[in-house]
């Protein structure tokens, strides 16, 4: 049986221009023909997949230098054409999406037949083989990277650079099972954890305090949660005020330290 050949078969890949009534009779009764489109197809899909990602990471050196390297084959030597995998008998024509994808780099990349040529010659038809195998080198590396970088998310988090930082410790008649920390860091701010604090009919207030002075300003209050990170006054003396403290607040307009300090730790670092 003689096959499509394969420069045809990449334009109905990509949906280029349609099968007549004798290609259409062919791939009906072809498998081989059958899983070649349908590998270029998927192959064109990734391509077109990547077009509206954004941000994404530079690809590895090597998927450019492949890219290069079939650019220059397609211009100096002979067209990629006899794409066809050799099958054991008996093997099946069907393969999974994977073996397709497979099947497709393989044909497209490795397989070059001098001694024959395309109908068309160094046409168009050309390079589109050649645009087909990009794609499919590029998005194999883009998405190798991204997932290297990212599993799940789209860009990489950053540890935070911590400057000082400062256990906290239940105080005064506050249970010993409230436990804390606080971590000022590099941008300025402090990021305080706690857990088991007491209920208690206001709110809670973050305070930094001297203890040689005992002046102390507020850093901000505390939601629902058991984190908070709040921007702490610009050029802050932390040796200075080197101790923080949690307390329980009413709400009575007054602005002032209650004196009911819930939590406390002395800076270090």
């Amino acid at each position: 049986m003689q096959h499509l050949d394969h420069d045809r078969l990449v334009f109905l890949a990509l949906g280029e221009s349609e099968a007549d009534n004798g290609e259409s009779t062919h791939l009906g009764t072809c498998a081989l023909c059958r899983a070649e489109v349908a590998s270029l197809q998927q192959v064109a899909g990734l391509g077109t997949e990547t077009q509206g990602l954004a941000d994404l990471p530079d690809p590895p050196e090597h998927v450019w230098q492949g890219i290069e390297a079939q650019v220059r084959a397609a211009e100096a030597g002979p067209l990629l054409t006899e794409t066809r995998r050799h099958r054991v008998p008996g093997q099946a024509d069907t393969t999974t999406a994977e073996q397709s994808f497979g099947a497709a780099a393989e044909s497209t990349v490795t397989r070059l037949d001098p001694g024959r040529r395309s109908r068309r010659g160094r046409g168009w038809s050309g390079w589109v083989a050649t645009a087909v195998t990009a794609a499919a080198a590029a998005a194999v590396g883009v998405v190798g990277t991204v997932s290297v970088l990212r599993p799940d998310d789209p860009t990489p988090t950053p540890t935070p650079v911590v400057v000082a930082s400062a256990p906290l410790a239940a105080y005064g008649t506050t249970p010993p099972t409230a436990t804390g920390d606080a971590r000022v860091l590099k941008d300025g701010q402090l990021h305080l954890h706690v857990a088991n604090l007491p209920s208690v009919a206001g709110y809670y207030e973050v305070w930094l305090i001297n203890p040689t002075t005992m002046e102390m300003f507020s850093v901000g209050t505390l939601g629902g949660g058991s984190d908070a990170l709040l921007p702490l006054p610009p050029n802050v003396d932390l040796k200075s005020y080197s101790v923080v403290d949690v307390s329980a607040e009413q709400y009575d307009n007054n602005t002032r330290h209650s004196g009911d300090s819930l939590l406390r730790g002395s800076l270090t670092g």
